[in-house]
C-alpha cells in the first residue's frame, strides 16, 4: 500500500512515545453551540468604529478572540427576508427563491381568490398576523391572508413552504440537536425550512405593533424581550422560561435598535465617515450591552468556551451620508411604466431599490426604454433586465418569482413620502457592506479584508458543529464556501493497520485525512475509542497540522487490528464525522 504513504507529514519514530488523554465521555468538537446574532443595519464601518471607540465593550472583547471580516457583503436585494435567508440557507434568491418580504409569484393565486386567477403579490410581513397590532401577532399567522397554491389544492402558502431550499435549522435538528430563533415578525417562521419543522423553539415578537419603530427607547425595550429569550435558552429553558429544555446547538435573534437609530429623523450619522449621532450611538451601546448579558450568562453556565458567537447583519442602511438623501414618491416608477400600457406593473416593491414584476412580460423592453428615458425622475443609476438580470438571478421568463426589472438607484434615493432618513433593500455599498465577526475563546484575533458574503455563515455554522456544509441545498447549488481563516473543514479518508498502510509505528492503526480553512498552523486532533472493548474515548496528544496539500496522518498506537475502533478528528472549530475501523486487517475507507 505504498500509494497511501507517498506523503508523510511527521516523524513516526517518536509517535508512540507521546502520552494520550482518556475520558469517560466522547470528547466532542470544541464548538458545541453557535449563537447567531443579526444587528440589523450594522455596517462593517459601524463595527470598526464602535470597537475603536469602546475598547472595553463586549464587541471589542469578542473581536480580541475572533475573526473580523471587514469586507463582508449581505444579500442582494438587501431586504431582511433574503438577508436572513442568506445566513441560514447559504444561498441567494437564485437558489432559495425569496427576493423580498413583499414579492410576486406568477404561479400562485391571491388570498381569498379560490384560485380563480393566477399571479399574485406574496406578502410576508406583519400584516399577515392574526392581529398585527399585538406583540404576539394575535397568536399566529392568519391563513386567509396568505397566497394560495393551485397546484396543491388551493392551499395557503405559509412562508416556510415558499422557501425552495433547506436551512441550517433543519440540518442541525435532523442531527439530533436543538434549535431556536427569535425575530421581528411571525412570518420569520420561514427559517423552519420547507419541512416546517426546523425550529424547536421560535419566539417572534411583532415589531409593527404599538408603533415600536417610531421610538428608539421603545425599540430597545422590544429588543430586551428577545434578549431574555436568548438568556433563557442559555439557562436550559424554553424561550418563555417556563420549562426546562436542552441548550440549543444553534440559537439567536435579530436586534432592531441600530436599524431604527439609523432611520429616525433624529438619528443617523454626523458625518460621511460613519460617526453615529446620539440616537444611533445609544442604540449601538444598548445592543453591545445586551450581547454582554448573553456572554455573561454563557460564562455563568460554563458554556462560553464551547460557543461560537457570530455577529453580523441581515442588511446595512443607506445613505450613511445624510446629505445624500433624496426622497422620491413611490408612485413615480410605476407611473412611468404604466405609461407604456395601463396596468403593466403587476407589483412594484420599493425602498431604496425598485423590484418590478410586469403583468405582460413581452413589454419588458418597452418598460426599460421608458425608465431609461426618465432616469433622472426615477432616481435610477442602473437598470437590470434581460442578460444583466440573468447574470445574477434566474430567468424571469422561466422562473415564476424573478422580477422582470430591477432598478438600482442613485446614492441616497429612497422611495418614500415619510421622514425616514435611511432605508435598505438595495444593492449599494451602504446597503450591503455589513458587519461580520466570528468569535470563540482561544482563537487568535484576525482581520480578513478579502471579500466574503454573509451566505458563507450557514456552511461555517454546520462545519463548526461537525456537520457537512453539503447538507445545505443552496450551498451545493451556489458552491458556497465556508468562511476563510475560521472554522475550516476536516475529513477522515481511511484507517488501516500499519502493515496494510505500509508505514507507521509497529502495532499501530494509521489514520489519514485532509483538513483546510483554519488559520495556518492549526492542528488536527485525533479522538478514538476501542469499540470492541467498550473503552473510553482517548485524545491523541500528538496533533500535526495539515501539510501544504491539506493532508495529515496520525496513529493509534498499540492497537489490536482484529478489533473495531471508532475515530474522529477536530480541527480548529470544525469536526469530522465518526469513522469506524471494522477490525478486518485491511484499509477501511471513511464515508
Amino acid at each position: 500500500m505504498s500509494r497511501i504513504g507517498l506523503s508523510l507529514g511527521f516523524a513516526f519514530a517518536a509517535l508512540w512515545l507521546l502520552p494520550e488523554v482518556s475520558g469517560a465521555d466522547a470528547p466532542s468538537a470544541k464548538i458545541q453551540h453557535v449563537l447567531l446574532l443579526s444587528i440589523d443595519g450594522m455596517h462593517g464601518v459601524d463595527l470598526a468604529n464602535f470597537v475603536a471607540a469602546n475598547p472595553n465593550s463586549t464587541l471589542a472583547q469578542l473581536s480580541a478572540t475572533g475573526v473580523t471580516y471587514s469586507n463582508a457583503t449581505s444579500s442582494k436585494p438587501s431586504d431582511s427576508f433574503p438577508g436572513l435567508l442568506a445566513l441560514v440557507t447559504g444561498g441567494s434568491p437564485a437558489s432559495h427563491g425569496v427576493f423580498y418580504d413583499d414579492s410576486y409569484d406568477r404561479t400562485l393565486s391571491p388570498p381569498g381568490s379560490h384560485c380563480s386567477t393566477v399571479g399574485t403579490e406574496v406578502l410576508y410581513d406583519g400584516s399577515i398576523d392574526m392581529d398585527p397590532n399585538a406583540l404576539d401577532g394575535g397568536g399566529g399567522i392568519d391563513p386567509t391572508k396568505l397566497p394560495l397554491d393551485p397546484a396543491k389544492g388551493c392551499t395557503p402558502v405559509y412562508p416556510h413552504s415558499f422557501l425552495r431550499v433547506n436551512t441550517i435549522f433543519e440540518v442541525i435538528k435532523a442531527a439530533g440537536m436543538r434549535t431556536a430563533w427569535s425575530d421581528k415578525h411571525l412570518s420569520y417562521e420561514v427559517v423552519n425550512g420547507p419541512s416546517g419543522a426546523g425550529l424547536d423553539d421560535f419566539y417572534p415578537l411583532e415589531i409593527d405593533s404599538s408603533s415600536i419603530t417610531g421610538d428608539e427607547a421603545l425599540t430597545q425595550a422590544y429588543d430586551d424581550k428577545k434578549v431574555l429569550a436568548v438568556i433563557n435558552w442559555i439557562d436550559g429553558k424554553n424561550s418563555a422560561g417556563t420549562q426546562t429544555a436542552p441548550v440549543p446547538a444553534v440559537f439567536g435573534m435579530n436586534f432592531q435598535a441600530v436599524s431604527v437609530g439609523q432611520k429616525l429623523s433624529s438619528g443617523g450619522y454626523t458625518d460621511v465617515l460613519g460617526t453615529p449621532g446620539s440616537t444611533l450611538a445609544d442604540g449601538l451601546s444598548h445592543t453591545d450591552q445586551s450581547i454582554g448579558r448573553m456572554v455573561a450568562e454563557l460564562k455563568a453556565q460554563g458554556l462560553f468556551d464551547s460557543t461560537l458567537i457570530i455577529v453580523t447583519a441581515k442588511h446595512g442602511q443607506s445613505p450613511i451620508d445624510k446629505s445624500k438623501r433624496q426622497a422620491i414618491s413611490g408612485d413615480v416608477v410605476p407611473g412611468i411604466i404604466n405609461g407604456v400600457q395601463a396596468g403593466l406593473v403587476a407589483l412594484a416593491t420599493q425602498d431604496d431599490v425598485s423590484l418590478l414584476w410586469l403583468a405582460d412580460q413581452s413589454k419588458t423592453s418597452a418598460a426599460v426604454a421608458a425608465i431609461a428615458a426618465n432616469q433622472g425622475q426615477a432616481g435610477t443609476q442602473k437598470i437590470l433586465a434581460g442578460e444583466s438580470l440573468k447574470a445574477m438571478f434566474s430567468d424571469p421568463a422561466t422562473d415564476s418569482r424573478t422580477p422582470d426589472i430591477i432598478l438600482l438607484v442613485n446614492q441616497g434615493v429612497i422611495f418614500t413620502g415619510g421622514s425616514k432618513i435611511a432605508e435598505h433593500g438595495g444593492f449599494a455599498e451602504d446597503d450591503t457592506h455589513v458587519a461580520l465577526l466570528a468569535s470563540v475563546p482561544g482563537l487568535a484575533p484576525a482581520t480578513i479584508k478579502s471579500p466574503v458574503q454573509t451566505m458563507q455563515v450557514a456552511p461555517t455554522i454546520l462545519s463548526a458543529l461537525g456537520l457537512s456544509p453539503q447538507s445545505l441545498q443552496a450551498v451545493v447549488q451556489e458552491h458556497t464556501a465556508v468562511l476563510p481563516g475560521f472554522g475550516g473543514a476536516a475529513r477522515l479518508h481511511w484507517i488501516a493497520p500499519e502493515s496494510a498502510a505500509g508505514f507507521g509505528p509497529p502495532g499501530s492503526l494509521v489514520v489519514g485525512g485532509t483538513a483546510s480553512g483554519a488559520p495556518e498552523g492549526t492542528s488536527v486532533i485525533l479522538h478514538w475509542r476501542n469499540a470492541t472493548a467498550g473503552s473510553d474515548w482517548t485524545t491523541r496528544t500528538y496533533a500535526p497540522a495539515p501539510d501544504s496539500s491539506g493532508t495529515w496522518y496520525n496513529t493509534i498506537t498499540n492497537a489490536d487490528p482484529t478489533q473495531q475502533y471508532q475515530v474522529y478528528v477536530t480541527y480548529g472549530t470544525a469536526s469530522s464525522g465518526t469513522c469506524t475501523y471494522t477490525g478486518n486487517g485491511a484499509v477501511n475507507s471513511c464515508p
